[in-house]
């Protein structure tokens, strides 16, 4: 079994997140992630699912969008983002199938605890997807 991947997260994007998920608990919020250097700004992106409580999916103009803005601000995409209103930080098999960027962190927000939201980080390594250690 090999070691899991260590990855540090800034507290201001944590808590960003988090507040983002708990404005929009009845549906999944979704975004992406651009980094550069140890500084990271996120970019909401809109679902284009008919029904956002259970499913997510980019909207691809939006999301272009935010991939061009990233460009222009010298940054690199570094994580895609969404909640899971009703359900745990893990991958359905729709979000294994949607994962893809490789090279990303996949960050999934789970609301379905009591009291206490969970974050879980997620990689893509060839066609497994693999949990992250996240250190805040």
């Amino acid at each position: 079994m090999t070691a899991k991947t260590t990855i540090r997260l800034p507290r201001t994007l944590v808590n960003e997140l988090l507040h983002e998920a708990q404005l929009s608990p009845q549906q999944e919020i979704s975004g992406l992630i651009g980094r550069h250097g140890q500084r990271c700004m996120c970019y909401p992106v809109d679902s284009v699912k008919t029904d956002a409580s259970v499913l997510f999916a980019l909207s691809a103009s939006e999301q272009l969008a935010a991939l061009k803005e990233m460009k222009e601000r010298n940054q690199e995409l570094f994580a895609i983002y969404h909640s899971h209103p009703d359900a745990p930080a893990l991958p359905s098999v729709i979000d294994e199938d949607v994962a893809d960027y490789p090279q990303a962190l996949y960050l999934i927000i789970s609301l379905n605890t009591r009291g206490v939201l969970e974050m879980r980080g997620f990689q893509k390594h060839g066609q497994n997807i693999e949990e992250v250690n996240l250190i805040i």
